[in-house]
């Protein structure tokens, strides 16, 4: 292998619509000769989301332009979501034969393949590197039980590891907290593939997509694109949106989910319906025409890791009104500049932002130009780069163990 390049094995839990993008550019950069093994194909055929509560088919290609292989999954009870979902015993083999100079795994402690997975790189001595989100001990499933033993067993978790990839400033500093040291701490940005969105973006007709909402061209549209789950608090934006009165703006749910019969219905009921449209789950290639024709994106959940819809809105040319409770967009969401911030829950500082969205209308265009202008520094090329020193710091602490 030429001097500096290196053989790197991925490993994920399934293909993901976001991530292939940036293996196909991973697969190009002359400094990487990877390999992706999936635990799991679910994703790639047609299938129910238990969190649209939709059947959903991508309609991107997920696995094309990379090499990837799949891991048999020997679960009894295969699928996402739980600890037994995957086990993939053939991931000690695809290792040991592989001689591969570090290993990255995307799946989640949570599952049993990162623990075989784990093993299998203590005993060839390849380096761990393992990404996460993560920015508190809490999340929308967390009773207080699991906060404690979390907060005792992630340090645990985590040095496992030899490198923690961590997507923002958020993510780092709180494994920071833990007790990682901060030199084997890398920040990767998440980011999507901005040429691809800023490029269908600019081949959108607003007006056109407008009338197939059934609203007026031109009109002034705040965009709620996510499921429709109660942590997200999709309420907040419904409510926000009523106090606004008859302002001549619409707001579009793109997204499905158990809280859309709710939704509907408290539309109606703050008398806001025929301004209100639910357009249901809405396909990758049908994203950036929803970026570009709304004024804002708005995203209120109380929690959530590194949302790559930031990332694909902002590209497109969308600010976006950010809950506080995202620290994981601070990055790249600042106020005033690309973007809004205002506190979790609060309807009232969130009716108020939109009110400036839109009394401003000048000022949103400047804050716009800066949304896309930041996601030139946001990339998947810094993302790789990244990676690549990330490579560098795991391999030069931890050479490799001959091979048999």
């Amino acid at each position: 292998m030429p001097r500096g390049r290196f053989r790197v094995l991925l490993v994920a839990s399934h293909p993901a619509q976001y991530a292939s993008p940036v293996f196909r550019q991973m697969a190009q950069d002359p400094r990487l000769d990877i390999q992706v093994a999936y635990c799991s194909l679910q994703g790639t055929q047609p299938g129910v989301d238990p969190e649209f509560g939709v059947e959903v088919a991508w309609d991107v290609p997920l696995l094309e332009g990379y090499p990837w292989v799949e891991v048999p999954n020997r679960s009894p009870w295969p699928g996402l979501g739980h600890a037994w979902g995957l086990v993939n015993p053939g991931l000690l083999s695809l290792l040991r034969k592989g001689c591969f100079d570090a290993v990255v795994s995307y799946t989640g402690y949570g599952y049993l393949s990162f623990w075989i997975l784990a093993f299998a790189a203590k005993f060839s001595r390849t380096p761990l590197l393992a990404s996460t989100d993560a920015h508190s001990l809490r999340s929308p499933h967390t009773r207080r039980w699991k906060v404690w033993a979390k907060r005792f067993c992630l340090p645990l978790v985590y040095r496992v590891c030899d490198v923690i990839l961590a997507p923002s400033e958020a993510t780092a500093g709180f494994v920071r907290s833990l007790g990682f040291p901060a030199e084997n701490i890398v920040l990767t940005p998440a980011a999507v593939d901005n040429d691809w969105w800023a490029r269908e973006a600019d081949l959108v007709d607003k007006g056109a997509a407008h009338r197939r909402w059934g609203i007026p061209e031109n009109s002034r549209v705040f965009l709620f694109c996510s499921k429709l789950q109660p942590w997200k608090r999709p309420q907040d934006a419904l409510r926000a949106f009523a106090k606004l009165g008859d302002s001549g703006a619409y707001l579009v749910f793109a997204g499905d989910g158990p809280l859309r019969v709710k939704l509907e219905a408290e539309a109606k009921a703050l008398g806001v319906a025929s301004r209100t449209v639910f357009l249901g789950f809405v396909n990758q290639t049908r994203l950036p025409e929803l970026f570009r024709s709304s004024d804002v994106l708005l995203l209120t959940s109380s929690y959530d890791g590194c949302p790559l819809v930031v990332c694909e809105a902002m590209a497109c040319g969308c600010p976006v009104v950010l809950s506080d409770a995202i620290p994981g967009r601070f990055d790249i969401v600042r106020q005033g500049t690309t973007g809004f911030i205002y506190p979790c829950g609060d309807v009232d500082a969130l009716a108020s932002v939109l009110r400036e969205v839109l009394s401003r209308p000048e000022e949103l265009q400047q804050i716009a130009a800066g949304a896309r202008k930041r996601m030139e520094t946001w990339s998947p090329r810094e993302n790789i780069d990244a990676l690549v020193r990330a490579f560098e710091t795991a391999v030069q602490r931890k050479p490799r163990r001959a091979q048999l």
